[in-house]
């Protein structure tokens, strides 16, 4: 039995998978809201080559030397384990697989967008990148990239976030990036909001009105999205390209794959290139995408246009959503708090791909300690979403008696989640609703 399945240097993707070709229908295209121009917007806040792949309908997409070199110094390919003591523990027939997309310097899979968004901003001549982050993993993937690439990086991080996890602030410093809690004095929207409140919480929305604000007037400063748009869900595709090949090695059909989702960046990473498969009748795997019951985005939101920021400086996008204003409670989940869903990710669940479910707050962080405890790598909140529904699927197995094979994308270590897990064993934790 094959407990770690690894891949050689050389075997990282040379091209990324854009599932824009293969939609079972067509993509509805972002728009402006009456009376403003927010696409003209992104000509100003994106770079050239962020926007053409954002639109592109080509199938696969050349990864450029340099980026893939980067990469691979990065620690690319990632590696596949087998979850045998969790196995054990469960007394299930189920085999339970997971991509450990945690073993990347920064913990997590959001270096596999950053480097590449830095990158063209270089080749641009770009001197500055703005950013938002929510529990801190793509804030700390964009300031390293951007040091590996001589660019400067500032960051604005969702205020709760930054409060509840100062050592993330900390590792963004050490990698040259400039952290500010959001809402902040830094913009006009952030002065606005702190004028209404001064104890705003803040949001994903926010922190991108603020990033897009900055971006939008200074010529040599760009935004990034650590998710949600369609380029970032390109990038990551390089985790399931990789999850395919060492499924062939393990001899493996995926029966059921999850992935946590927030804004859709590591669930479409790990499973568009499986998805791909279903859509042409090739594959009968269930695909789950695991939610907070505190920001059900999937599970409640409606399916129509909106905002991807507070403000509204981003295009309406059609997607599910809560609503562009909606304050997510301060649950330790940071990376998933956002109000909206990538338009790609929700499609699919719209037309059925896809399905979406939501779990509360204690019962993920129980599930997290229980992997902990058998397979002795310590889950990120957002990470515990896709465990929990891995353990449930397992139990069923357990049940009926059915061999499935559970795939799951491990999407980021808990090392610097703490204090979440303290509240839990404190009894101070309360489950969301």
């Amino acid at each position: 039995m094959d407990y770690k399945i690894t891949l050689n240097s050389n075997e990282v993707p040379k091209k990324w998978y854009n599932i824009n070709a293969d939609l079972p229908v067509e993509l509805p295209m972002p728009k402006n809201s009456e009376g403003n121009d927010q696409i003209s917007s992104l000509q100003k806040a994106f770079t050239k080559v962020g926007l053409e792949q954002e639109f592109s309908t080509e199938r696969f997409i050349k990864i450029p030397k340099d980026v893939r070199k980067l990469y691979m110094q990065m620690g690319r390919p990632s590696p596949l384990f087998r979850a045998t003591k969790l196995e054990e523990y469960l007394d299930t027939p189920a085999k339970i697989y997971y991509k450990r997309e945690d073993t990347s310097p920064t913990g997590s899979h959001k270096l596999n967008s950053a480097i590449p968004q830095a990158y063209f901003a270089k080749k641009e001549g770009i001197e500055r990148l703005t950013t938002e982050t929510g529990a801190g993993q793509w804030g700390t993937a964009l300031s390293l990239a951007c040091n590996l690439l001589d660019l400067e990086c500032t960051v604005y991080m969702v205020k709760v976030s930054f409060q509840q996890k100062p050592d993330r602030k900390s590792i963004m410093n050490i990698y040259n990036g400039n952290v500010f809690a959001s809402p902040s004095e830094n913009t006009k929207v952030g002065r606005e909001i702190l004028a209404q409140n001064p104890n705003h919480p803040g949001s994903l929305g926010v922190a991108i009105s603020e990033a897009m604000e900055e971006a939008l007037e200074n010529e040599k400063v760009k935004y990034t999205l650590g998710s949600v748009l369609n380029h970032v869900m390109l990038h990551q595709t390089i985790i399931g390209q990789e999850l395919k090949k060492q499924l062939e090695i393990a001899g493996e059909e995926p029966d059921i794959m999850i992935a946590c989702a927030g804004g859709g960046s590591n669930f479409a990473g790990s499973l568009f290139p499986f998805i791909k498969d279903k859509i042409a009748d090739k594959s009968d795997t269930q695909f789950i995408a695991v939610e907070p019951s505190a920001c059900p985005t999937l599970t409640k939101g409606s399916y129509e246009y909106d905002f991807g920021d507070v403000n509204g400086f981003t295009p309406m996008l059609k997607m599910f959503t809560l609503g562009h204003d909606f304050v997510a409670p301060s649950v330790h989940a940071g990376g998933l708090r956002y109000h909206g869903m990538s338009p790609q990710v929700s499609l699919l669940t719209k037309e059925g791909y896809i399905e979406p479910r939501s779990a509360h707050q204690r019962d993920v962080f129980e599930a997290g300690i229980t992997f902990a405890r058998n397979e002795g790598v310590l889950p990120a909140p957002e990470t515990t979403h896709a465990i929990k529904v891995a353990i449930d699927e397992a139990l069923k197995c357990k049940q009926t008696g059915e061999e499935k094979t559970i795939v799951m994308n491990f999407s980021g270590h808990g090392m610097l989640d703490l204090k979440g897990y303290a509240s839990y064993f404190e009894g101070s934790m309360p489950n969301s609703k």
